[in-house]
Order: C-alpha cells, then sequence, then structure tokens
C-alpha cells in the first residue's frame, strides 16, 4: 500500500476510480496478486534489456498496489491478512526487479552496475526492516516510529516512481546510483537515530558503586 509523498499525490485521484473498480466485487487479494505478476512481468523484461516495456508494467503494477488497499475499505473487506499479503507481495515485487535488473547488466558485462543493483536492493531490504524494527519503540514510550533524515522519502513508492521514471526514459543508471546511495544513508540515519531514542526512553540508570540503602536504613 503506497505511504509517504506518493500516497499523498495518490489521494489526487478522483474516488470514482475506487468506486467503480469495488463494483466489480474483485478480492483486493486478487488486485495485490495482479499487482506482483505484472511486476514479475516487468522484470522478465529488465532482464532481458526492453526498459520502456518494463516501465509500463511497473506503472500498471504500481496501480494494482494501489487500489488494492482502497478498495477493501472501499468494499468493507479490510483485514490484517490482506495487508499482510500486500505487503508480502511488495517485498516479492522488490526484489525480483532488481533481479531483473542483475540479470540484464551481468548479461552485457556491466559488472558496475550489477554491484550498484545489489547495494540498492540491500537498501530495499534494510530501509523496510529498520523501519519495521524502529516501530517497536512505540511499545516502550515513543510516540513516533523513527525515520531517517528524509522524513520517509525512500521506501518503496518513491523507489518505484523513480524506477519506472528510469527505466521509461532510458535513464536508469543515474537511478540505480540514488537507489544505491539514498536508502543506505536513510538506513544508517534510522539506526543513529534508534540508538539515540533508545538511551533516552531507558533513562538514566542508577550508578552500579551506589550502595543500596538497606530496608531498615534511614
Amino acid at each position: 500500500m503506497p505511504s509517504g509523498s506518493v500516497s499523498r499525490a495518490l489521494r489526487l485521484i478522483p474516488d470514482g476510480v475506487v468506486r467503480l473498480v469495488a463494483r466489480t466485487r474483485i478480492h483486493p487479494n486478487l488486485l495485490s496478486a495482479f499487482g506482483l505478476v505484472l511486476n514479475l512481468l516487468a522484470t522478465l523484461s529488465f532482464a532481458t534489456g526492453r526498459f520502456f516495456p518494463a516501465g509500463l508494467l511497473m506503472l500498471a503494477g504500481g496501480g494494482f498496489d494501489w487500489l488494492d488497499g482502497a478498495v477493501a475499505r472501499a468494499q468493507g473487506r479490510a483485514s490484517r491478512f490482506g495487508e499482510f499479503l500486500d505487503s508480502s507481495c511488495d517485498c516479492y515485487s522488490d526484489l525480483v526487479l532488481f533481479v531483473g535488473l542483475l540479470v540484464y547488466y551481468a548479461r552485457v558485462n556491466r559488472f558496475l552496475y550489477a554491484a550498484l543493483v545489489c547495494v540498492a536492493m540491500a537498501g530495499a531490504v534494510m530501509i523496510g526492516y529498520a523501519r519495521a524494527r524502529s516501530d517497536s519503540l512505540v511499545a516502550h514510550g515513543d510516540k513516533r516510529p523513527i525515520q531517517g533524515f528524509e522524513s520517509g522519502f525512500w521506501e518503496r513508492p518513491e523507489r518505484v516512481v523513480l524506477m519506472i521514471l528510469g527505466a521509461m526514459t532510458g535513464r536508469m543508471a543515474p537511478v540505480l546510483w540514488l537507489l544505491a546511495i539514498g536508502p543506505n544513508l536513510s538506513v544508517v540515519a534510522t539506526i543513529l537515530r534508534a540508538r539515540n531514542k533508545i538511551h533516552l526512553l531507558a533513562g538514566p540508570r542508577p550508578s552500579e558503586n551506589q550502595p543500596s540503602r538497606s530496608a531498615g536504613g534511614r
């Protein structure tokens, strides 16, 4: 489900689109699955060097990714399993798209960009992991999950938009540099902020050398 700045932009899309799809009574989980299938097809396009069709397929897959949650709410079918399935499909979509790019750059002997794809893939995995782990601080007294310095910009929707633009404009190389650097820097920032926040939430600890007052002491 889209979030962050891209999510705010998607709110401008008329609700009529959601209502129209909701009237078909198609199950939202099927929309999530369709989005994954389209991204698998985009992966094949990337692997064979057909970047523009891959960008179109990613764009269509992103549409299904946005629709599934909105349609689920419109149909009254929103559920925890639906959210879990949506997130799982998103994770698979992220990884397979990078695999498609990795296969392509390995085939054409562009090992620098193959390495960039691997670094970008690691950043995509770690930024989600770091964000999920920081959510656990809410249970320990924090009111908001910790984010990197970008305030959530490098989440999946923003990364997908950059990949679509890179694929459809033939500028995937600079996009890979951004995806290799930005998310990983965000992970480092999240880790540092989490360290400081955990220390603040833990509070000062009594000194081990301070003598403890006995039960009968004054």
